[in-house]
């Protein structure tokens, strides 16, 4: 026996040797025995009270290797447009473990605690959200952290998250064709595009999910784009217009911070990080849960994909699950919209996976997932340690499967070229302006939601006034180049709000269109919010009030997008909207 084998029972998976460390709460690799005792003191204390120790390095040994651990006992351990203003307007394994020398005393059972099983499903969370042209995921555990690498955000993010409110995760999968086996798939010199793009939106109270699809093929303007290259350089990129989605990521030397701004220009909403994977994490994540079940309507012979399968339900991993999430000529239209539904089927089926206890009992599988998954994972520069993804996985931790919707940015098709599409401006701005707004998808039912919308509702009843006695100043605080006339012209010829003048750009852009107004103009200010379809969040009263010919104040932000639609959130999703739930199975078509 080796110097490092030494002492050791046979057959302990390293994955059964995580164990809770009291001080800081979280689960630790035990490789060694704490000095001083023997190996089977050491597993007969540890299967009791597990007490204070030194942190030893992680080992990297995988579990199939069967590395074991002095006197370890036979119960589980652990759970496995251009960047400036302009001019808007003008003025996760075999073997079975072999038992422990007998102490006379009937093994306890060891607890599963409340964080145990978190930890489990936030490993499970991150591989969820990371499937398409590529899957990630992670566990909190220091042996994976130099597996991740990370790349700067240039400030295009956040920065962080918090408690307190919505969480937005851009996941980025590219057709980067690197790694054993991928450059046969065409196209081998591919600088990694942004060809899988879902941004995930986790709702405030943390009780519902949103994960919008955004076409690779879109037509939108990619912005200026100040950029860290990969030697350190910085450069800036400028912008491009009515480019295709997938170029803000590998075109030009863009990296994913471009890609994060180009989202935040065409929804009106900032990522707070970024993850990106390429093809290899499909093949290694889904050999390591031992596949995900898919289900055909018909059957599918993909000469491009190289996918053959029968009619009906069958479980895929490795090369054969790759191909299945590439495949769009034998599904649908055969157009990448309907990879994408393919590729949400996939998500949701998967997502019901990791939350089976077929997986989440599994340490092994865990151990599997997450090795196989930091590996394929890039990051942003605010998430590369494993402490904050771990921070950031227990947010999602509570998030039920029948309360995860995906849906697809709405479009249309471009008459100019059949092989990309076009903004549906009218359907895609009610889908975005629900994220911002954090409106569920779902039918989540929330007294918390409830008792603000009455109280919104309180705040826009009451006496109006008449348009005619409507005054307001408009102007332009991020709205798109125009608005702040296109605005004026529709109130003064269509609601009859004559007392109305263009004051061209706001001295600072806001977030989103709001009006200030005085506690003497409040029926002004509720007459203009029911014809503009305001918010009461949007109503922004002042404490003193105004003079008999001061103006409200109508600053236009990014949500707005022409005059006459609806600034407030619908309730509920738009009709003709496409969507699904992650706790239903459909088959392919």
């Amino acid at each position: 026996m080796d110097a490092q084998g030494r002492g050791r029972d046979e057959n302990i998976d390293p994955a059964d040797q995580w164990v809770l460390n009291p001080d800081t709460g979280d689960y630790e690799l035990r490789l060694t025995p704490s000095p001083g005792r023997s190996s089977a003191s050491a597993g007969a204390s540890d299967a009791r009270t597990p007490g204070p120790r030194r942190r030893p390095k992680p080992e990297t040994t995988p579990p199939g290797d069967r590395a074991s651990v002095p006197g370890q006992r036979g119960g589980r351990r652990g759970a496995g447009g251009a960047g400036g203003r302009g001019d808007r307007d003008e003025p996760r394994r075999p073997g079975s473990r072999a038992a422990a020398p007998s102490t006379g005393r009937r093994k306890a059972k060891p607890r599963k605690t409340r964080k145990k099983k978190a930890l489990v499903w936030t490993g499970g969370v991150l591989a969820f959200l990371l499937v398409g042209t590529g899957t990630a995921g992670y566990l909190v555990y220091q042996h994976f952290n130099g597996n991740i690498t990370a790349v700067s955000t240039d400030g295009a993010g956040t920065g962080g998250f918090s408690k307190d409110r919505a969480i937005n995760v851009l996941v980025i999968g590219t057709d980067k064709r690197t790694g054993d086996g991928n450059e046969g798939y065409g196209d081998a010199g591919s600088v990694g595009h942004a060809d899988t793009n879902i941004l995930f939106h986790v709702s405030k109270d943390r009780t519902n999910a949103t994960a919008l699809s955004i076409p690779r093929d879109l037509i939108t303007d990619i912005p200026n784009c100040p950029t860290t290259l990969e030697n350190g350089e910085k450069k800036d990129i400028p912008a491009t217009a009515a480019s295709r989605f997938n170029t803000s990521l590998g075109q030009s030397d863009r990296t994913p911070s471009c890609t994060m701004r180009t989202v935040t220009e065409l929804t009106g909403i900032t990522p707070d990080h970024f993850m990106v994977a390429d093809f290899n994490a499909v093949k290694s994540l889904t050999t390591a849960v031992d596949g995900v079940e898919v289900c055909l309507a018909k059957d599918i012979d993909d000469k491009d994909s190289h996918l053959k399968l029968s009619k009906g339900k069958h479980t895929l991993q490795g090369e054969e699950a790759l191909a299945f999430l590439r495949t769009r000529h034998s599904v649908g239209f055969g157009s990448d919209l309907s990879r994408i539904e393919i590729q949400q089927q996939f998500l949701g089926s998967l997502m019901r996976k990791l939350k089976s206890n077929d997986t989440l009992t599994s340490p092994t599988k865990m151990w599997s997932l997450a090795e196989a998954a930091t590996k394929a994972l890039t990051v942003d520069d605010k998430i590369s340690d494993i402490n904050q993804l771990r921070k950031l996985g227990m947010e999602l931790a509570s998030v039920d499967p029948k309360n995860i919707t995906f849906t697809t940015v709405p479009v249309r098709d471009n008459p100019d070229d059949v092989a990309t599409v076009l903004l549906d401006s009218a359907k895609a701005q009610k889908v975005f302006s629900m994220m911002r707004e954090d409106v569920s998808f779902t039918a989540v039912e929330k007294q918390e939601k409830a008792a603000a919308k009455a109280k919104n509702d309180a705040k826009l009843k009451g006496e109006k006034a008449d348009a005619a006695d409507v005054r307001v100043d408009v102007f332009n605080g991020g709205a798109p180049a125009g608005s702040a006339q296109s605005a004026l012209d529709w109130l003064q010829n269509e609601e009859g709000v004559l007392k109305s003048t263009n004051k061209a750009n706001a001295p600072e852009d806001v977030k989103k269109t709001q009006l200030v107004y005085a506690p003497n103009q409040a029926d002004q200010a509720r007459s203009l919010a029911a014809m503009m379809g305001l918010s009461a969040s949007a109503l922004k009263p002042t404490t003193t009030d105004a003079g008999e010919m001061d103006p409200m104040v109508l600053t236009l932000g990014p949500d707005f997008t022409e005059a006459g639609s609806p600034l407030s959130a619908p309730e509920k999703t738009p009709e003709g909207v496409q969507r699904v739930e992650a706790d239903k199975a459909v088959c392919a078509k």
